[in-house]
């Protein structure tokens, strides 16, 4: 699903009203039947509702919600606030609603005056839309200023209001805070970023109607990762195939106390499909990898605590290396002996990275098209620190293009940021997965995806698509709170399961 920046948006508004052709107020009616039928599916209708309509196209969506609102017999009171004119959809949104419920509304133009509410009130948000430019001023930002501290639920319409769709230089302006977001057609990118996604709460994106071939025929290097982006990337299994068709996939991971990583990682490539697996660790982890794993090759390294050397690397299909080596300066010296030797993309990981951020000029070394890992920790050490995770974002999209890497930027909407400047956020996941051994097991599974022949951008989406489906399918059996990494990996069957449909 492509992701676009509101200027982008107001181009496709535009393009739909005069290709399907439809009346801009009647685009309008399209959104308010969309956040109704949204609204009853998703609140209970005995709640009163409290809507708080800006001067723009945002409150003349608001207000003609109010309308159809009005129809299912809900307790709907309207605030309009204004200090100047309104749009022309707005001012008629307005008439259309004086005519019909005449009491339900009030206009303040000269400053806020807090509403009496119950406990159980829903309030709105239509105050402004995506297209804000400048922070929130006067009736406006007192407006915010209440809803914030109402302990009342929260809906935004589109998006919450003082909120602008990508970058936000300042986020102590006035910005809703709300519990829930209606958004109309399309996310938007704050939606994926850390700094700002608080503000939106759970989110929905509502069909209005933007014509297809507005939506077909303009670009954007933001994209949203869903199921049918990822099914026609999956390979098929043929019948008269053996394990030498799915690759073998070598996993260099694993020091002493740290063999739970290596373990995680193997197993991950075998349940992704890998034909076989070798774990290549410190000596001291065999019998702890061979007990745990029986259907791994364990390969011992000289030295009896962390890896030291490995010949040979390249032989394999696919090779991964990071998870819980440790960054001693002989573990260093190998990373950068194997880095100098690759003919091949890699896929790096943790202490990997941890090893090349002490010594940078391993970047320049890194093969062309190798995937790195990174969660925003290690994304600094690697490339620097970002005022606001908008900047991170450019950062890693400018890294991946420089270096020609795929970088996955781990988090709760993974960013997969590509060579060619595409950034694809993953929309599976949750929040039983931020806890320990989440990087392995998305390490050892797109590993396994490489070995059996994934070009390495279809092994990155699909592997942090599954890698999230997997977390969302375990929460049948598990809490957010309970939920571990092994959990990942036994779900993974019904994550391929879904794809496969």
């Amino acid at each position: 699903m492509k992701i676009f920046t509101t200027s982008q948006v107001r181009s496709l508004d535009q393009y739909t009203i005069e290709h399907e052709p439809v009346a801009s107020i009647h685009l309008m009616e399209r959104a308010a039947d969309a956040l109704a039928e949204a609204y009853t599916e998703t609140f209970a209708l005995g709640s009163p509702v409290l809507i708080l309509a800006g001067p723009g196209n945002n409150g003349g969506d608001a207000l003609a919600l109010a309308r159809k609102l009005m129809k299912f017999r809900i307790d709907v009171k309207v605030i309009l606030l204004y200090s100047s004119r309104l749009s022309p959809d707005c001012a008629e949104n307005k008439l259309r609603l004086l005519q019909q419920y005449p009491a339900i509304i009030t206009e303040l133009t000269d400053g806020f005056v807090a509403p009496e509410l119950t406990s159980d009130t829903i309030i709105i948000d239509g105050l402004f839309g995506s297209g804000l430019t400048r922070p929130l001023t006067g009736i406006f930002a007192d407006a915010v200023g209440w809803m914030n501290a109402c302990s009342n639920e929260v809906l935004a319409v589109d998006i919450p209001s003082g909120l602008q769709g990508e970058r936000n230089p300042d986020l102590t302006v006035p910005i809703v805070r709300a519990n829930h977001t209606f958004t109309l057609q399309f996310p938007k990118l704050a939606f994926m970023l850390p700094d700002t996604a608080p503000y939106v709460g759970d989110w929905t994106v509502l069909n209005i109607g933007i014509h297809p071939d507005a939506v077909l025929s303009t670009d954007s290097p933001f994209s949203m990762l869903t199921k049918s982006d990822v099914q026609p990337l999956l390979r098929k299994r043929e019948k008269f195939s053996h394990k030498g068709t799915y690759g073998d996939v070598l996993i260099l991971a694993g020091s002493r106390d740290m063999a739970g990583a290596a373990i995680l990682a193997a197993r991950a490539a075998l349940r992704s499909g890998a034909g076989l697996v070798t774990v290549h660790s410190a000596a001291c982890n065999r019998i702890i990898l061979q007990t745990a794993v029986p259907e791994a090759i364990f390969h011992s390294d000289q030295d009896e605590a962390q890896i030291s050397l490995h010949d040979g690397a390249m032989a394999y299909a696919a090779v991964a290396v990071g998870p819980g080596i440790g960054t001693s300066e002989t573990t260093m010296l190998f990373l950068e002996r194997l880095l100098r030797e690759a003919n091949k993309p890699c896929l790096l990981d943790a202490d990997a990275l941890n090893i090349i951020s002490q010594r940078k000029h391993l970047l320049e070394l890194i093969p062309q098209m190798s995937i790195l890992t990174p969660h925003p920790g290690e994304f600094e050490r690697l490339f620097g620190s970002s005022a606001s995770s908008y900047d991170r974002m450019i950062l890693a999209s400018d890294m991946a293009r420089k270096y020609q890497i795929i970088i996955v930027l781990k988090g709760a909407h993974s960013l997969i940021a590509l060579p060619d400047g595409q950034m694809i956020f993953n929309s599976t996941g949750n929040a039983g997965m931020a806890t320990a051994g989440m990087g392995d097991v998305l390490t050892g599974i797109i590993a396994g995806l490489l070995a059996q022949g994934y070009v390495p951008a279809h092994a990155a989406v699909t592997g942090v698509y599954l890698h999230g489906l997997a977390g969302d399918k375990a929460l049948n059996q598990q809490s957010k709170e309970s939920l571990l990494a092994g959990d990942i990996v036994d779900y993974l069957s019904d994550a391929y399961k879904i794809l496969q449909k």
